[in-house]
């Protein structure tokens, strides 16, 4: 029976180192991948930030311009929003594109994009007209509220908007509220 224990302990303990170098190898074989794959994570991490990094860069100023609600004929109301963009820095501002969503009355009626847009010159300005339409099944809401309050003479508004200017540029983003007067203009004689 003693032997028969020693055999097993020796057998263990065989077990034993056999294991520990198979761990050891393992751990070896991870540790060179973990590391070959660690340094290549940095470099990608260190490359693509000093790709966003522009000395000096400030972002661009944006500010809406005009919202005004445009003839139709049909029983969908339109909307045109301006943004006016300057851009303070001295690279171009290339826009790749817009998102924006508006809201009337809390109401988030309209969403759109946008992928025509001009190149704005260092140090220059330029214009965007963003032609909106509402979405009808989205602002029951609104219609319902509108409806109960005939008597309102102007509606609050509020646009958020997204612009791209490419992945070597964050992201410019803009919030603008204000109302929208529901009275006829005052034609002068």
């Amino acid at each position: 029976m003693v032997a028969s224990i020693q055999n097993n302990l020796s057998a263990l303990q065989a077990f034993s180192k056999q294991m520990a170098v198979s761990a050891n190898n393992v751990a070896n074989a991870l540790s060179s991948d973990f590391k070959y794959t660690a340094l290549l994570s940095f470099l990608l991490l260190f490359a693509s930030g000093c790709a966003t990094l522009q000395p000096g860069y400030e972002t661009p100023v944006v500010s809406v311009t005009s919202f005004k609600a445009v003839p139709t004929q049909s029983l969908v109301p339109q909307f045109q929003i301006g943004l006016h963009i300057v851009n303070p820095n001295r690279s171009p501002l290339d826009l790749k594109g817009v998102s924006y969503t508006i809201s009337l009355e809390g109401h988030k009626i309209m969403t759109g994009v946008a992928n025509q847009l001009p190149r704005i010159a260092p140090y220059g300005e330029g214009d965007i007209i963003l032609n909106a339409s509402v979405d009808l099944f989205s602002s029951i809401g609104f219609f319902t509220d509108l409806i109960r309050h005939q008597k309102k003479n102007q509606l609050s508004y509020r646009l958020n908007a997204k612009l791209d200017a490419g992945s070597l540029h964050p992201l410019i983003r803009v919030t603008q509220k204000g109302t929208l007067s529901l009275s006829p203009p005052i034609q002068s004689q």
